[in-house]
């Protein structure tokens, strides 16, 4: 009987050693399509966390049976993926165009009135009516609008509207007299748009200060709700860090102050807007990283937008007798490049026109002189003129894109740049080629915060509509691997944070993404309606869709 028995015994006694050794984790995720981002683009089923970092990934048998959790979810074989990185927005803009009258959609200049009525009548007691996300080029006059409707519409309430990329805005009488903006008010890297000698209301880059000075500031108060609120709305659609890029110390501290006693969680590489003041302050201190805060760059404005024909080209503009302007002057430029080379931090240098891209390739190349791991970047390289690409690999720049720059741009970008130079902007995949490695982001608030829409527009070439058939320049489409390593580990190298976040890999946080279709997969047209299930953090969830 015993010799009966003795197999049946030794494989119980096997089982319950076997449960005994299994390791106690906090999270088991199992039944996946997971997709690392690793060097290798591994795919794997399943992997265990344990105090906020991955600590093994494989098969649903092999993590299964070397780990147990009180917390073990079933993917249902739905796809994973690593926690989505916006390397270029404006996540405290975010926050503030959450409290502002939505104007982005709109086809007329009559439509933007009655939405900023329907806002005032929600908002009475504000002092100042504001709102952003108007682009003429939507209307069917494309000209730039003036204040005469404001005036007529809010005679005795300041306005402020600004244009859909942040380098322009429209104003009205009452706020041109609260700042004493004349005829006569000048501003270097900035336009005052004149008519019959007198303002219009169209104020251009750096004029836009001259306003914005007098308008009051929100509180702490307001300003941590408005952080905590545009965190809400970037973990609902996968994004598990962002970017600031090009803010001041207040808002670096508060959102520091707010990591450290819980109330914002999400990661943020905040670009420290450059200037005497904030150099003279960041650079003898350093670098500055905290488990969700990275301070390690400066934030440099190049040149304006190409809608606002700010951007500054090496030829005029196609449709006005202007080459734009430089926000930063060549002088000014070189000594904040300078200064910033001495150091250990990055230089983010924005940069639209093919005039500006030079430029600032150019210094670059002469402070890194050649082959270095400094990781400067240039953010948009939106105009890049055929014999500059090179550079970018010569002095090892990382291009910092937003693929749906493009698919915005391409209605009227022709028009801007002519037929020929079209074809040097939005050429994604020859940036890629450089260094093997392209950081893709959205810009946000100034195009959507939905990173599925960029990784839509840089794939496929066409925006919602599904315009242009068969892509706008197509040669320059990234594949879907190149995409999703463009929005997850190449964006983490971008900010230095390669080896703690961007990937499932052991070792790095347990930030990921779980998805209702596999993007990879998927029908381009399924691209953008793809919805967030789980966005996790650490190992925490932060989002869960309801339905």
């Amino acid at each position: 009987m015993y010799n009966i028995f003795r197999p049946l015994l030794i494989i119980f006694l096997a089982c319950c050693i076997g449960c005994k050794n299994r390791t106690n984790v906090d999270l088991i995720v199992h039944n996946a399509v997971v997709y690392t981002a690793d060097s290798a683009f591994t795919i794997h089923e399943a992997f265990a966390v344990k105090d906020g970092e991955f600590v093994a990934i494989g098969t649903t048998s092999d993590i299964l049976d070397r780990y147990e959790s009180d917390s073990t979810l079933d993917a249902g074989g739905k796809a994973v993926y690593p926690g989505f990185f916006d390397p270029h927005s404006h996540f405290v803009g975010l926050g503030q165009m959450l409290d502002m009258a939505d104007l982005v959609g709109t086809s007329s200049y009559q439509e933007i009135i009655s939405k900023l009525r329907a806002f005032r009548q929600q908002h009475p007691e504000q002092p100042w009516l504001i709102g952003r996300g108007w682009d003429q080029n939507d209307w069917d006059n494309k000209q730039f609008p003036d204040k005469a409707l404001l005036d007529e519409a809010f005679p005795d309430v300041p306005v402020f509207l600004t244009r859909i990329d942040g380098h322009a805005a429209l104003v009205n009488s009452k706020a041109l007299r609260l700042a004493r903006v004349t005829s006569g008010s000048k501003v270097e890297g900035g336009l005052v748009e004149l008519k019959g000698g007198e303002p219009t209301g169209i104020l251009v880059d750096n004029a836009m200060r001259l306003v914005r000075m007098v308008i009051p500031r929100p509180s702490d108060e307001e300003k941590r709700a408005q952080l905590q609120n545009a965190e809400k709305a970037c973990f609902a659609v996968g994004l598990t860090s962002v970017s600031d890029a090009g803010i001041d110390r207040p808002d670096i501290e508060m959102i520091d102050q707010m990591h450290k006693n819980g109330s914002l969680r999400i990661r943020d590489y905040a670009m420290i807007s450059v200037s005497p003041t904030n150099l003279d302050y960041y650079l003898p201190r350093g670098p500055y990283q905290s488990d969700r805060l990275t301070v390690r760059s400066f934030k440099i404005y190049a040149d304006g937008a190409l809608g606002s024909r700010g951007a500054c080209l090496l030829k005029p503009y196609a449709d006005a007798p202007t080459s734009g302007f430089l926000l930063t002057s060549p002088k000014e430029l070189e000594d904040f490049i300078s200064r910033i080379a001495t150091s250990n931090f990055q230089a983010n240098t924005h940069c639209i026109g093919d005039s500006a891209n030079r430029l600032t390739l150019n210094l670059y190349g002469k402070y890194l002189e050649g082959a270095n791991d400094r990781r400067w970047r240039i953010e948009h390289a939106q105009v890049v003129d055929t014999s500059d690409v090179l550079k970018f690999s010569v002095y090892n720049v990382i291009p910092s894109v937003q693929p749906t720059h493009a698919t915005s741009d391409m209605y009227w970008a022709d028009e801007r740049l002519g037929d020929e130079r079209v074809k040097t902007a939005y050429a994604f995949k020859d940036l890629m080629k450089q260094n093997g490695l392209i950081a893709l982001g959205s810009d946000f608030p100034v195009e959507d915060i939905n990173p599925l829409y960029g990784f839509h527009s840089a794939v496929a070439r066409v925006d919602a509509k599904g315009v242009p058939p068969g892509g706008f320049q197509k040669e320059n489409a990234l594949t879907r691997e190149e995409a999703l390593r463009g929005m997850t580990i190449w964006a983490a190298y971008a900010n230095f944070e390669e080896k703690k976040r961007g990937s499932i890999q052991p070792g790095k946080a347990a930030d990921f993404v779980i998805l209702e279709k596999d993007i990879m997969k998927v029908p381009e047209p399924e691209l953008r309606d793809t919805k967030v299930l789980r966005t996790v953090l650490g190992g925490e969830t932060v989002y869960r869709r309801s339905n």
